[in-house]
């Protein structure tokens, strides 16, 4: 069996955190270490695990370190929350012939991910 866990590197756990928790709900699940400056940290968002790891020189808006997937309920509602959270909106909402919704967004470090959905059928 294999798992797959995304992990971002990123100058600020604060603002990422802030972001995904706001937007997706994300939930604390792991630090290391328990105390003092997080060196990692692990978050869940539904069913799935993300990782965030501090590294001092991986500043916003450089080259990206990882694409993310993310189902949600509503694209149009995500993609509406996106800019306040501090991210930005690179493109979408779109339907897409293999039947999904999806929205183009960056989070506040830079990093892209994509916001997606089922097509309603109808």
């Amino acid at each position: 069996m294999s798992t797959i866990q995304p992990v971002i590197v990123t100058a600020d756990h604060d603002v990422l955190v802030g972001f995904y928790t706001q937007l997706f709900g994300a939930k604390e699940i792991f630090r290391v270490p328990a105390k003092g400056p997080v060196f990692y940290l692990g978050l869940r968002i539904g069913d799935t695990d993300l990782g965030l790891v501090a590294k001092s020189d991986a500043g916003p808006g450089g080259t990206p370190r990882i694409l993310l997937s993310i189902a949600v309920d509503d694209v149009d509602e995500a993609l509406g929350r996106v800019e306040a959270l501090g991210g930005s909106v690179r493109g979408g909402p779109t339907d897409m012939p293999w039947g999904q919704r999806v929205a183009h967004v960056q989070d506040p470090d830079g990093n892209p991910v994509n916001l997606t959905q089922p097509v309603p059928a109808g």
